[in-house]
């Protein structure tokens, strides 16, 4: 009999190293995240691998399971916890070692494995340990999925079985590797810097862009669990600028960073130029568009509106749907609409047949921005950008809001601006014209300036978007709108940055 979790345990105590303890908060939307030693420890994890294993067989799925790990000093012994969990649930336990988080999602391709749990914090800082997991290939678990294996793990329900076989995968990378770069070689030799923070994707990267041709300059791609320079996040602004100046001091025509999972991409373009990801998705859905009319694209609530409003996109007949933000949900709605990629503002794109097979993978990513630079050899980079309607917009900025409270801050948020609109009330001097709360909530005023509030889903913060078609100081009066509302709760704390 396995002991139920705790929610707290005094770490240097005989409980802490004799019960499982595991923070509720851990459980998020979509996959989990915890503060390894303080929210969860190894028992913790434990328990979560018995809670996958349960869930695995409550579904009715067969008892077979991916499981990798990240470059983090902690994430091998955290994987060897839930695998001991996996496999005292009767499940058998096929383990790639370290991994980006698309080498485990194609694993469950390449071995016809069903179910995969890759252990990582994707960007997070280090201290933060986490579990991405799906049964349902290439999907991840959602909020239903979350919700029992939460149910499972936390109330102690667990059913431990016989049969469970624990299997070494030698040399999988070798597999990943071949399977992105058995294809046509890039027409010329595409001068590229790709920025790995000294995470995961500096294994494998640098190697897979050689080998498809391109002239690579490798950036901070020793691994060092450490991070010593940044933290490798390509939404994090000094990682980008640290991509930018390597860009600028070696002539590249585009730089490429990666995240701590290597299922992210982010892109500095020739000049030194830092590209949100959601204008990238506009300049890759207008290559992909080219080729495949009437292409369909899905992208998150974050995300800029000339997926709606670009002339050459509405030219080649593409439609776009907005969607709710995150990898999970994203990635179930391009397989529900059969769309041909899927962006996130945060640089997850869900690449589907024939480009890829619908989960988000930072190497296939970085592919198809060479993969348009190739098809366009009159055009820089820079030169794709501009060709883009102007923009104003913000970085993704979140301040600092508790777990517990942050749903209801949101909540509250909607609500004032509902009440704003309802009334004719105007924000930032300007007329409340559309408001989408598919996902927190998405206000839009009459020149096309909108600004968005949502929870994050794996972080203690809260999300803030603005994008301004109309001025720079547009932009700027819309922040403040928004952030004047957010103040009126006390529980909103500082940002990480702000415009």
């Amino acid at each position: 009999m396995f002991p139920k979790p705790q929610a707290a345990l005094q770490p240097n105590t005989y409980d802490y190293e004799s019960l499982p303890m595991v923070k509720s908060t851990g459980f998020r939307e979509y996959d989990a995240r915890w503060l390894f030693e303080k929210e969860i420890n190894l028992m913790g994890m434990q328990a979560l691998g018995m809670g996958i294993g349960t869930l695995i067989h409550e579904r009715g799925v067969r008892p077979d399971i991916v499981v990798g790990h990240d470059f983090r000093s902690y994430s091998s012994a955290i994987k060897m916890a839930v695998i001991n969990g996996i496999l005292a649930a009767g499940v058998n336990v096929h383990d790639i070692g370290l991994a980006l988080s698309p080498m485990a999602y194609f694993a469950q391709f390449a071995l016809d494995v069903p179910a995969v749990a890759m252990i990582t914090a994707s960007h997070n800082d280090n201290g933060w340990t986490g579990v991405k997991m799906g049964i349902d290939r290439p999907l991840t678990f959602g909020p239903d999925e979350m919700g029992r294996l939460k149910e499972i793990v936390l109330n102690g329900e667990f059913k431990t079985r016989s049969g469970g076989n624990y299997e070494f995968v030698e040399n999988f990378a070798d597999l990943y590797i071949k399977d992105l770069t058995e294809r046509s070689k890039l027409k010329r030799p595409i001068k590229v810097v790709a920025a790995c923070g000294n995470g995961t994707a500096g294994a494998f990267a640098p190697r897979i862009l050689q080998a498809l041709g391109a002239d690579v300059i490798p950036l901070d791609a020793e691994l060092d669990h450490s991070f010593p320079r940044y933290n490798p996040n390509p939404e994090d602004m000094k990682m980008l600028h640290a991509l930018r100046d390597k860009v600028l001091e070696t002539g590249a025509e585009v730089g490429l960073g990666f995240d701590g999972d290597g299922d992210r991409c982010g892109v500095v373009d020739n000049e030194g130029e830092e590209i949100f990801a959601d204008k990238v998705g506009v300049m890759l859905a207008r290559d992909i568009s080219s080729l495949h009319p009437g292409a369909q694209f899905v992208v998150d609530v974050k995300s800029t509106g000339l997926f709606n409003t670009d002339p050459v996109l509405q030219a080649n007949g593409a439609k776009t749907d907005y969607y709710k933000t995150g990898h999970s949900y994203i990635k179930r709605r391009v397989r529900e609409l059969n769309a041909v990629v899927g962006f996130e503002k945060s640089g997850h794109y869900f690449f589907n047949a024939p480009i890829g097979r619908g989960y988000d993978d930072g190497l296939v990513s970085a592919i198809a921005v060479l993969d348009m630079l190739d098809r366009n050899p009159d055009k820089t980079m820079a030169d794709l950008r501009r060709d883009l309607p102007k923009t104003w917009g913000s970085p993704t900025m979140s301040p600092h809001c508790a777990d517990e409270i942050k749903y209801q801050v949101v909540d509250r948020v909607i609500a004032r601006f509902q009440g704003m609109a309802a009334k004719g009330e105007l924000i930032a001097d300007s007329k409340i014209t559309d408001l989408v709360t598919v996902n927190g909530i998405r206000v839009t005023t009459e020149d096309g300036t909108w600004g968005l509030v949502r929870a994050s889903s794996n972080k203690p913060e809260l999300v803030v978007v603005i994008e301004s078609p109309a001025s720079e100081e547009r932009l700027h009066a819309m922040f403040k709108a928004v952030d004047k509302v957010l103040r009126e709760n006390p529980e909103v704390g500082d940002y990480n940055q702000t415009i």
